[in-house]
C-alpha cells in the first residue's frame, strides 16, 4: 500500500488558515485518499475524503471551511482549512481508503488565541 507523510500544521488564531499536505511514495491517480484527525481522549474523525475521480465528502463540522484536493502528478493531497475554529485542534492523519492499519505521525493543528 501507497506510504503517506502529513505536513503543515502549526498554531494558528481563531479564524486562521492552514494548508496540510499529504504527501505519496507513489502514484495516487488510483486511490481515495481521507483526512483524519484525533484529538486526546477523543476518536479519530474522518473529516474529508477524495476519490480517485476528484469526488469529495466532508464532515458537517468543517463543511464549507475545508476543502481537499489533490495533485495527481504531485502525488499529493491537500487540506486547505479555512474559519479555523479551537475545535479543530487535533492531530491530522491522512489515509487511503479503505484505510490502512499503519498510520503516519500525523501533523498538529492547534488553534488558539
Amino acid at each position: 500500500q501507497v506510504q503517506l507523510v502529513e505536513s503543515g500544521g502549526g498554531l494558528v488564531q481563531p479564524g486562521g488558515s492552514l494548508r496540510l499536505s499529504c504527501a505519496a511514495s507513489g502514484s495516487i491517480w488510483s486511490i481515495y485518499v481521507g483526512w483524519f484527525r484525533q484529538a486526546p481522549g477523543k476518536q479519530r474523525e474522518r473529516v474529508a475524503i477524495i476519490t480517485a475521480g476528484g469526488s469529495t465528502n466532508y464532515a458537517d463540522s468543517v463543511k464549507g471551511r475545508f476543502t481537499i484536493s489533490r495533485d495527481n502528478t504531485k502525488n499529493t493531497v491537500y487540506l486547505q482549512m479555512n474559519s479555523l475554529k479551537p475545535e479543530d485542534t487535533a492531530v491530522y492523519f491522512c489515509n487511503t481508503l479503505p484505510t490502512s492499519d499503519t498510520w503516519g505521525q500525523g501533523t498538529q493543528v492547534t488553534v488558539s488565541s
